[in-house]
Parts: C-alpha cells; structure tokens; sequence
C-alpha cells in the first residue's frame, strides 16, 4: 500500500523528494500517513477533497483485494 501510495503523490506533487509515507498497524487496521510539502498540499488535497478522496478510493480498493483495511491520513 505504501508504494502504491507513494507513487500516487509523487506524480501529482511539485517536489517529489519532501513525499514521505509511514505505516502505523493497529488492532483491525492499517493507516498510513502521507507527508508532502507546504506548498504541495492543496494540489495532495485537491479542490473539495476530490484528489485526496479519489487517492483514499483507489487505496481502498487495492486493500479489499488483499482482505485488509486501510486508513490514508494526509498530514
């Protein structure tokens, strides 16, 4: 998932080299918290969410096919 989402937030970002993705296990669940820079927020974002919502979409699928659930925080 990681990579995945990586890749995702490297190709739409300005500066590539400020994403950071960590993975934090709980009990049920994965979440993983993406890190882009200041000034690559609002495009992580998009306008109303529909970039970070789609990004949440697309990680959520690929996790139903593993049988898992995953929580995408953009901080």
């Amino acid at each position: 998932m990681e990579e995945l989402i990586q890749f995702i937030a490297e190709s739409i970002v300005d500066n590539p080299s400020e994403v950071s993705v960590n993975r934090v296990e709980d009990n049920n669940s994965i979440t993983v918290e993406l890190s882009v820079a200041d000034e690559d927020m609002g495009k992580v974002i998009g306008k109303r969410g529909r970039i970070a919502k789609a990004i949440r979409t697309v990680v959520n699928a690929a996790a139903a096919k593993e049988g898992t659930k995953v929580r995408v925080d953009i901080k």
